[in-house]
């Protein structure tokens, strides 16, 4: 990770959004209302699934040297092999005109996937970061059997709990098959195991583009509201090693889901600027000692030298993002401030090695 500006600035790459969420949640089912909405005509959509997978009707086999293209003009394929070889294709394709320009790429990953990997391609691949950005991860949860799948599986919390944006399909089925006491204990489960992303509720599918979409990923208000607080958090700690002091009573209670899955989300925030060099250091170690565990982690903060510039730094377990800077603070904050989420590590471990180094 490097304190310099990337040569591509991130609001020049092709965003990329994953959609994840586990078996029979209903992924496919928003992919196929989203391509069918007017300005999605210059999307590519990779489906990172094994078989043939129906989109619009149309079955879209493993793809070896063109996507397919379908009806409404996005560009489709299937792929059993490397993620990363795809997108290098994809770039390739453009480059030479092969394919039409596109906007956006959207990935949906197989239910059984940890979205981490997925990740981990777009930023530790240096032909692809130089192309593609991390526009949001979105994560579909089954109104009616999302319970179970958080029961029997880890990997359903885990997606849950890193996303940017959940949305919660079926809920048109409820009064079928459920009913609307579990469905209000799935929402609050849900809410526990992530405070910070939006939740959209959609019926058959249908979530707007526009909502599903991220903002410029140099506008510094939309990365501020990455780092909001949407609900209480499980627990915020402050560089002193105060965890849990400032979170709302209604935090706990649903403490019983994340013990259950290890999963704890907390904010840090540092008041004084930090020296670059030692910040990347202090970061690596970090990751070298318990990424793992650090499912994900965002922030900005404050360098020295450059106090009008905020940097903004991302990581997915081990692996960071390239830090990139914003041209100005966004309204209302001027100190360093740090999301993590976590499993099967607790808040006051990342405080503590906070408070040791900076404070």
């Amino acid at each position: 990770m490097a304190m310099g500006r990337t040569t591509a600035t991130p609001a020049e790459k092709l965003p990329v959004t994953i959609i994840t969420g586990f078996l029979g949640s209903g992924k496919t089912t928003v992919l196929n209302h989203l391509v069918k909405q007017p300005g999605m005509q210059s999307t590519a959509v990779i489906i990172n699934e094994f078989g043939a997978i129906g989109i619009d009707h149309l079955l879209v086999e493993t793809c070896t040297e063109l996507m397919v293209e379908l009806n409404n003009g996005c560009i489709c394929c299937t792929i059993r092999g490397d993620l990363a070889d795809k997108l290098g294709s994809l770039a390739m394709w453009l480059d030479v005109g092969r394919i039409p320009p596109v906007e956006r790429v959207i990935v949906e990953t197989t239910g059984l996937a940890d979205p981490a990997p997925i990740m981990h391609t777009l930023m530790a691949e240096p032909d692809l970061l130089a192309r593609y950005r991390l526009d949001r991860l979105v994560t579909v949860v089954d109104a009616i059997g999302g319970a179970s799948s958080l029961d029997r599986f880890p990997e359903a919390a885990k997606q849950i709990a890193v996303a940017d944006l959940l949305v919660v399909s079926k809920t048109d089925l409820i009064d079928v098959h459920s009913d609307r006491t579990a469905y209000a204990g799935l929402v609050a489960r849900v809410r526990a195991l992530n405070p910070r992303a939006p939740i959209r509720v959609v019926n058959h599918g249908a979530v707007d583009p526009n909502v599903l979409f991220g903002a410029r990923a140099d506008d510094a208000d939309s990365v501020l509201a990455g780092l909001s607080v949407a609900a209480p958090a499980a627990d915020e700690c402050d560089a002193e090693g105060d965890c849990g002091s400032h979170a709302h009573h209604g935090a706990h209670r649903h403490a019983d889901a994340l013990r259950e899955a290890g999963i704890a989300s907390f904010v840090i925030e540092l008041q004084k600027p930090v020296d670059g060099e030692r910040f990347n250091a202090f970061l690596h170690r970090l990751a070298a000692d318990y990424g793992g565990q650090m499912l994900r982690m965002k922030g900005l903060f404050e360098v020295e030298g450059a106090p009008d510039r905020p940097a903004v730094v991302h990581g997915v377990q081990h692996v960071f993002f390239p830090v990139t800077w914003l041209d100005r603070w966004p309204e209302g904050m001027r100190q360093s401030k740090f999301v993590f989420i976590t499993q099967d590590l607790p808040p006051e471990v990342i405080a503590t090695r906070f408070r040791e180094q900076f404070s």
